[in-house]
């Protein structure tokens, strides 16, 4: 079984190792650069590897996108171009889906099934030099299929992802997707640099604003160091969910000033007051550690858009749901998902409207 990874650096080496060390997947990657690919191959992060992009998607079951979000539409616009296998399954590992959606029915059409990705892991570190197999260990690893999406691809890729990176799979919409890592990741971001910038600028006429620059402030604005580039594009490609996000942070900051302008001490207390609530609530992000959950099992027919419906039903009755993920799937008969809840009272509640609806639903708690 043959596996295309097109851009060998950090995260694209590491899944190629992930997937040589642990599947069955013969790995050809794809780079502009020969030298990186060159060091690949030595190396064993890669079995082969070519500047050709027809050569690396050749016969390929598997492609996966590792390239710089800003240039994943472009390289998906050269795939169209390619003699790809049919049943051929592509995915990426960007960090926004909302704008790549309609490539599911472009490939459709030719029997290919794009499914966008996300791992939530990275390292201070770049390049395919710093890549490792265990850099997915325990992490999130996201999965954003269209609706349409028959459940027999999702659970073909999401089973060779998890055995290959030993991530914690999660199927979640293209859309919510953009706007949950708009919210923990891309606002504060800019959150951080517009911080560090305004600082920057005061210093320019004291330079004491920089020396007594300390630990809260060093904490806080880490992330404003950031590369420039890579954050230019994810900003650009996750515009409509990041307007949406800074308007409701410059209400709150309105909110925050008209409260300091009024002197009104109780409201300012509460803003810290719930801030510090909600930050202690916030689940450890230890590697080793996994948070209480509780699950069902539902059996769905393998059919278009049965992810998403199911999604939609809870979600319109206001349940949170932590997971899905494909437990199984049988040829000519149903699937099954499997449910993941942080609150019982959730769990409860979804097995009683999946139950309404007509689905046949298990719990073993």
């Amino acid at each position: 079984m043959k596996a295309a990874v097109l851009g060998v650096g950090l995260i694209g080496g590491s899944l190629a190792l992930c997937l040589k060390e642990r599947t069955n997947c013969r790995v050809f990657g794809y780079d502009h650069s020969q030298e990186t690919l060159d060091w690949a191959v030595a190396a064993g992060v890669i079995d082969e590897g070519s500047r050709r992009l027809e050569e690396a998607v050749k016969d390929a079951e598997f492609i996966f996108l590792a390239v710089p979000v800003g240039t994943i539409p472009e390289l998906l616009s050269r795939l169209e171009r390619q003699p790809l296998s049919p049943g051929c399954i592509i995915s990426d590992v960007g960090s926004t889906k909302g704008k790549l959606v309609r490539w599911f029915e472009e490939f459709r059409k030719r029997g290919v099934t794009y499914i966008g990705g996300h791992p939530m892991a990275g390292s201070h570190r770049s390049g395919v030099e710093a890549a490792h197999s265990l850099l997915f260990e325990n992490a999130y690893y996201i999965l954003t299929p269209s609706p349409e999406t028959p459940l027999s691809e999702v659970q073909k890729l999401s089973s060779l992802l998890q055995q290959a990176t030993k991530a914690k799979m999660v199927i979640m919409d293209p859309h919510h997707h953009d706007r949950l890592v708009g919210a923990i990741s891309h606002l504060p971001h800019i959150i951080a640099a517009g911080l560090v910038n305004q600082v920057g600028r005061y210093n320019e006429e004291n330079e004491w604003f920089h020396r007594l620059a300390a630990g809260g402030f060093r904490d806080l604005t880490r992330i404003a160091a950031s590369h420039p580039v890579m954050w230019r594009d994810i900003l650009m490609s996750n515009r409509g969910e990041l307007l949406r996000l800074m308007e409701d942070w410059l209400s709150v900051m309105e909110e925050v000033r008209d409260a300091i302008e009024r002197g009104d001490a109780e409201e300012i207390e509460n803003f810290f007051r719930r801030a510090r609530f909600l930050r202690q609530q916030l689940p450890e992000r230890k590697k080793d550690m996994l948070l209480p959950s509780f699950e069902c099992y539902v059996d769905v027919p393998d059919q278009p858009g049965v992810i998403g419906w199911v999604a939609m039903l809870l979600g319109n009755e206001g349940i949170n749901l932590s997971n899905i993920g494909i437990m199984e799937n049988r040829e000519d008969a149903a699937g099954v998902l499997r449910l993941v809840f942080q609150k019982e009272e959730d769990l409860k509640r979804a097995i009683r409207i999946l139950s309404d609806a007509g689905y046949r639903v298990f719990s073993f708690d």
